[in-house]
């Protein structure tokens, strides 16, 4: 008779598994790199996560993460229904200045700019133009035939010109309460741009998830040909996320030019477009195209913006600041890479079997395959 293994072999194969299973994951690495990231400035700074309450609202260092990470989270959206696509959108951080340049420029040239009219109207004014950029972007890819790295390069170098038209090349101040509320308010405890953030987060992933919108999506950036044939019309599907890209950057200017009460057609929202894209591969989407996570990418942009964050807490000199930026980004880039992972010695004996796989193991991955 075989003695019982004592060992707790089995028991290590039983957890194996499931462990294997919460690695592979596609928010796993993004949540451990956040993670890794919160818990070394936690180490650094002993109150990092300390949150208080002044005049009713919160304030701290995470709130602070949020609330300016609030516009890169939303460009950063809607890039990824422009990657998912197959396509880019390198035009987006001309959009957020041109935003936030039109929507100034109104307030300070109307008469009454501390109206809730004017505000309303600028902000009409703002988006409505950025819809425009959006749709001649996929005019320009999906009707043309432009590479979407070429047409958005295009808007990308004109339209930070445009921004600067708008505003004369100077910055134009506004200090009206109404439209500080987008960038710099509270509401209900909280930074008014993380609220506004979240929600049109939660109403992305519910369109995508729980509609055939998403599905369409992924099948136009996987196969374009067999959605072609199967009838799905791509045309009208590329300047739809074209669309929506140019007009969440479009809210992000807002929220840029409302926060420091201010518009700079030659600063504002530049190189966002960079902090997006990589924002979107370090949440999980591939820039070939097809599946795509919208809660990967709101990882991602946390990541981002809590590597900012540490590097002004480790005081590194801002003449190094992007060399150490792109070391860091270098390395989170290699952890999440399965080819690079798989040079290491696995965590199991050598020469040990691979557990045989159980009807359940072969369910969850059904499962994680279709969902």
């Amino acid at each position: 008779m075989t003695p019982p293994d004592d060992t707790g072999t089995g028991e290590r194969q039983g957890r194996a598994p499931g462990a294997r299973r919460l690695t592979k994951h596609r928010l796993f690495w993004p949540a451990a790199v956040l993670a890794t990231l919160l818990l070394g400035n936690v180490a650094l700074t002993h109150d990092f996560l300390a949150v208080r309450v002044q005049n009713g609202h919160l304030y701290g260092s995470l709130i602070d993460i949020l609330q300016f990470g609030a516009p890169l989270i939303l460009v950063s959206v809607g890039m990824t229904l422009v990657i998912a696509t197959r396509g880019i959108d390198l035009s987006v951080g001309s959009t957020v200045a041109i935003a936030g340049a039109l929507a100034c420029e109104h307030i300070a040239t109307a008469e009454d700019p501390g109206s809730l009219p004017t505000m309303t109207s600028a902000i009409a004014l703002a988006v409505g133009v950025a819809a425009a950029i959006g749709l001649l972007n996929g005019f320009l890819v999906a009707r043309l035939g432009v590479q979407p790295i070429v047409a958005t390069l295009v808007l990308m170098v004109a339209g930070r010109g445009v921004a600067q038209l708008i505003t004369d090349g100077q910055i134009i101040s506004v200090a009206e309460g109404p439209y500080k509320m987008i960038g710099g308010g509270y509401w209900l405890t909280l930074p008014f741009a993380v609220l506004l953030a979240a929600a049109l987060v939660a109403v992305t992933s519910l369109v995508t998830r729980r509609t055939a919108l998403g599905m369409l999506v992924e099948s136009v950036g996987g196969n374009p040909v067999a959605s072609r044939l199967v009838g799905v019309r791509a045309a009208g599907l590329l300047v739809t996320v074209y669309v929506v890209s140019a007009v969440c950057a479009a809210v992000a200017g807002l929220m840029i030019s409302s926060n420091v009460s201010s518009a700079d057609g030659n600063n504002a929202g530049l190189w966002i477009e960079l902090d997006a894209i990589l924002a979107v591969v370090i949440g999980g989407t591939a820039l070939t195209g097809g599946r795509f996570s919208v809660g990967g990418t709101v990882l991602g942009a946390l990541v981002i913006q809590t590597l900012s964050t540490t590097i002004y807490t480790l005081g590194v000199p801002p003449e190094t600041t992007l060399v150490f930026k792109a070391l860091v980004v270098i390395v989170v880039c290699l952890v999440q890479s399965p080819v690079f992972r798989a040079r290491f010695p696995r965590l199991r004996r050598t020469g040990a079997p691979e557990p045989a796989a159980t009807s359940a193991d072969l369910t969850a991955r059904r499962q994680e395959v279709h969902s």
